[in-house]
């Protein structure tokens, strides 16, 4: 079992104040597979401390400076992409595959697509006789999840050191390896001692801590929508700003009329994708009732071809999900929809054929499912696609919208037809037969699925503050 108990707080790794041990469970054999400390409110203002005093001077280094200490970090991340994949699938469960295509290079377009909006963004204009000025925040706190770990560590860290700010890193306790190699690249690219450091922990104690700690500028913080009001409501006594990226039931909008066959492999991907353990998933298909049976075949011909294996071998299969909590969460709904009358079209409760460990779930479809049942309002975050049926666009269109998420929508068909009705949709991304972002614009959501938007220059923008000057000499 590997051994992470030490923190890194400005500069070096440091042994924790009062913390307590903690193994990390191997979701696909149920077995410890890592041991952290989990840190502890001491932890943390040793932490705010360190980023505090590097603040005052990160925050004056210029921008070519900030540039190429993000070029050292490309190179060394580049370098580590093995060792960060490896721990990925071995602690939240991603196919090995997946983890070195996916996972961990979605945190190196991060810090690329950062660097190129550094070189491009403009800090000071004039504005009359006055000049405007972007500013970073101050010290941030960075609380992420294990899902997709580096994605959302990176769309945290690159934009706020690029913006000259400092941090606080609490990883998941789920998936904490890849995190603290993350840490040794950033030590070995010369990120100066203080203005990153890393304190693990759970949310009740370490992400409490650092959302209430009055040294603490701002919270960026990717998670569920309940957890995120826990850190606005410690947030809000030291007015700080919140930013959130929270959950998500995409709705996968299938037009009517729409060639089956080729539309909707690419955007029911995203429900196989991770094991279906993504934010954005459109988990939730709407079809016009003249196409009910011929699109429920479809999925559930697709959902049979996805194959459940172990992380560690090679190949396209899925892994299990993270933990057993979101093991029993997603069997839960399942039978909560049969239980309300859905129709169980392939898969179902319990663990695929021939297993008997492992948080592993069967790929699962379910028609008839009508807007008043939990599995339709509620984020499954699992390999599990519901098909409800609609009457007309204008009810489709309804249906989409009548969730309190709104972080993605996606739309199945034509394209020149979907874009009409793009605008109407309530999410910040809206994708026409596909489902992932693209790199360098916005990510963010409405309603309930958080505010604040993380990629390229609208992310590097959301870690700075807006100064007005006004009587400079001319």
């Amino acid at each position: 079992m590997q051994s992470y108990l030490k923190h890194y707080i400005d500069g070096a790794w440091v042994e924790s104040d009062g913390g307590k041990r903690h193994e990390v469970i191997d979701p696909a054999t149920e077995q410890p597979c890592t041991e952290i400390t989990l840190g502890t409110a001491a932890d943390a203002d040793k932490a705010v401390a360190a980023a505090r005093k590097a603040f005052t001077t990160w925050s004056q280094t210029s921008v070519e400076e900030r540039a190429a200490i993000l070029e050292r970090i490309i190179a060394g991340y580049k370098a580590r992409i093995p060792d960060l994949a490896a721990a990925t699938s071995r602690e939240m469960g991603a196919p090995i595959s997946f983890a070195s295509m996916a996972q961990a290079p979605a945190g190196l377009g991060h810090f690329i697509g950062t660097l190129a909006a550094l070189r491009e963004f403009q800090f000071s204009e004039q504005v009359g006789g006055s000049r405007v000025v972007h500013e970073p925040v101050g010290v941030v706190a960075m609380i992420t999840p294990w899902n997709w770990p580096l994605n959302q560590i990176c769309a945290k860290v690159a934009p706020a050191l690029a913006a000259g700010n400092t941090m606080i890193l609490k990883p998941s306790e789920e998936a904490p390896t890849n995190a603290m190699i993350f840490a040794e690249i950033l030590h070995e690219a010369g990120v100066p001692a203080g203005v990153f450091n890393l304190v693990n922990g759970d949310g009740p104690g370490v992400g409490a801590a650092l959302s209430a700690h009055k040294g603490v500028d701002m919270v960026s913080f990717t998670g569920s929508t309940r957890a995120g009001v826990a850190v606005a409501t410690a947030a809000a006594a030291t007015v700080k700003r919140v930013h959130q990226e929270l959950g998500g039931k995409a709705p996968n909008l299938v037009l009517e009329g729409a060639k089956l066959e080729e539309v909707l492999p690419p955007t029911l991907a995203g429900v196989i994708a991770n094991t279906g353990q993504s934010c954005i998933a459109p988990t939730r298909l709407l079809v016009h009732k003249s196409q009910a049976a011929a699109a429920t075949e479809v999925v559930k011909a697709m959902m049979d071809a996805t194959q459940v294996g172990n992380p560690e071998d090679q190949g396209a299969h899925i892994g299990p999900v993270v933990n057993k909590a979101q093991f029993e969460k997603i069997q839960a709904l399942i039978q909560s929809a049969l239980d309300e009358g859905a129709r169980l079209v392939t898969g179902g409760t319990g663990r695929p054929d021939g297993r008997n460990a492992g948080y592993f779930v069967k790929p699962t479809v379910l028609a008839d499912v009508t807007p008043e049942m939990r599995i339709y309002r509620e984020e499954t975050f699992g390999p599990v696609a519901t098909i409800t049926t609609y009457d007309d666009r204008d009810q489709a269109v309804e249906m989409a919208n009548d969730t309190e998420y709104g972080l993605s929508a996606t739309i199945s068909g034509d394209p020149a037809e979907a874009a009409k009705i793009a605008g109407k949709l309530r999410a910040g991304l809206v994708t026409i037969n596909s489902w992932g972002p693209t790199p360098g614009t916005a990510f963010g959501g409405y309603k309930q699925s958080g505010n604040g938007r993380e990629g390229g220059k609208y992310g590097l923008t959301d870690f700075m503050e807006v100064k007005t000057i006004v009587g400079e000499p001319a």
